[in-house]
């Protein structure tokens, strides 16, 4: 590895994310439970530059240290939609954590290290500076999971999270070595070289490139990887589930997608049969089993799953194609369905956010009864949320959902895009479900135990933001779909 002093400059943003996260943990002990806010505007702060850095970085291709970090348009992407969902969950958090009385200033600590996590996994381009990132990204998670240290299941999660983690790591880091034994090098073109003219008859490559789907499959909860989503995502404090739902997904994708297309895009016609295998049964199990959940937060849980399989589309649809990957039908639809995903979701739990039964969180789909009569702009909100996950038109959803159908269309693949058509239909009415419990059942009497919902100025500014996504790239989707359709172009 060469190494020179502009290289630090290249990684600026990371390097002040982790200081910023270094200064959260070096203040926290000594300042006063009431001083601790400044701790989240100093993250927003730092969001803020880091975002102004890296935009700036868009049209500036570079490596550093020899070539096991790039900095492109396609990280580009990846680290501003990381910055943003982030700063929303900031804001989230903001208000949450006083209603729930977790008073630990060293949260916004671990949120900052995992976006550093996350900015090395989507940046790299060695497989080991990947692994890196993820655990980095993973271990704060972990912690961020079992916050509220009072609960069973909130520590239940975490261990859950953790133990399957690990698991996962394993055999993300074996696959990861066996690659080396066939190829030689851990770096991603050098892989892409070594493996050029090959097949998966060689069994070696045969099995580090199943170890590495899966390894990655844990991380996306795609099926049958996803044991550990639904029972984290409830058990995780609101804030840290929405970070979790988007933050971890996106960067887990940006990831995935440059070692399979960088690295192993040689053997595309290979694995895209592998993944087509993964994305049937993730459509099949994640609406199947969502239709039957009453636990909002396992609602989402397993609506995530799902989505998971949505966006594998476009990988398969990829890995079919011929032509350039720049298509908006290739993998720049992955890339813009992640991203439009990102703002519906996070609508959705920042509403859950709100909602509280007796002083706890209302999780329940049954707590949202009679929502609309007695706060009208959230369930307004919140329908609109739910049909923009459910793909409905003229939402953000629909225009996502267009772009990865289209993609298996042009690939010949249209019994694929009929087939998740059907299921984006059953979706439909567990989104559904609760638009009608909102505005079609009376509320019961008020008492102190009855669903009241929290309101904040921060929270006030994550639903704008999220419903502002959500409306504007419905109706007028081009600004996001040229900056995908121009980063991907970057991907070799």
């Amino acid at each position: 590895m060469t190494f020179s002093p502009n290289d630090l400059m290249l990684i600026l943003p990371e390097l002040l994310v982790i200081t910023a996260a270094c200064v959260v943990f070096a203040l926290d002990p000594v300042l006063h439970a009431s001083k601790k806010d400044g701790l989240a505007w100093l993250s927003l702060g730092t969001l803020a530059i880091c975002m102004g850095l890296t935009a700036a970085q868009m049209n500036s291709p570079a490596s550093a240290f020899g070539g096991l970090v790039v900095i492109d348009a396609y990280g580009c992407f990846w680290k501003l939609l990381l910055y943003f969902v982030t700063g929303l969950t900031v804001l989230l958090s903001y208000s949450y954590l006083k209603e729930e009385r977790l008073y630990f200033g060293e949260y916004y600590g671990f949120v900052l290290l995992a976006l550093v996590g996350m900015m090395v996994m989507v940046s790299a381009a060695d497989l080991l500076t990947i692994y890196l990132g993820t655990e980095l990204m993973s271990l704060s998670l972990y912690v961020m999971t079992g916050l509220k240290r009072s609960e069973p299941r909130s520590l239940e999660a975490s261990a859950k999270y953790f133990v399957l983690g690990a698991f996962s790591s394993g055999i993300l880091l074996y696959g990861i070595s066996l690659l080396y034994g066939a190829t030689g090098s851990t770096r991603l073109p050098a892989i892409a070289e070594a493996i050029s003219g090959r097949s998966l008859d060689d069994p070696l490559l045969l099995f580090a490139t199943i170890l590495l789907a899966v390894g990655f499959a844990f991380k996306l909860a795609v099926v049958p990887f996803h044991m550990w989503t639904p029972d984290v995502y409830q058990g995780a404090p609101t804030s840290v589930t929405a970070f979790m739902a988007v933050a971890s997904k996106a960067a887990s994708f940006g990831a995935f997608l440059r070692v399979f297309v960088e690295g192993l895009g040689g053997l595309k016609a290979n694995w895209s049969a592998i993944f087509l295998l993964l994305c049937i049964a993730t459509l099949v199990l994640g609406n199947v089993v969502a239709l039957v959940q009453t636990n909002i937060k396992r609602m989402l849980a397993y609506s995530s799953i799902a989505h998971a399989g949505y966006a594998l589309i476009g990988v398969v649809a990829a890995g079919r194609l011929n032509g350039s990957a720049s298509s908006p039908n290739g993998i720049a639809s992955v890339m813009l369905y992640i991203a439009l995903y990102a703002f519906m979701t996070f609508g959705a739990f920042a509403i859950v956010a709100m909602l509280r039964k007796g002083g706890l969180e209302g999780e329940e789909i049954e707590d949202f009864t009679g929502l609309a009569k007695r706060h009208p702009l959230a369930a307004l909100l919140m329908m609109i949320f739910m049909l923009s996950l459910a793909g409905i038109p003229p939402t953000a959803g629909f225009i996502g959902k267009f772009y990865v159908f289209m993609s298996a269309v042009e690939a010949g693949m249209a019994w694929l895009a009929v087939l998740a058509l059907i299921f984006a239909a059953i979706s439909a009415y567990y989104y559904l479900r609760i638009v009608m419990v909102m505005y079609m059942r009376e509320p019961g009497e008020l008492t102190e135990s009855s669903p009241r919902l929290v309101m904040s100025p921060s929270l006030s500014i994550v639903l704008a933001c999220a419903i502002a996504g959500v409306v504007f790239f419905g109706f007028y989707p081009n600004p996001i779909v040229n900056l995908a359709t121009q980063a991907v172009l970057t991907l070799k």
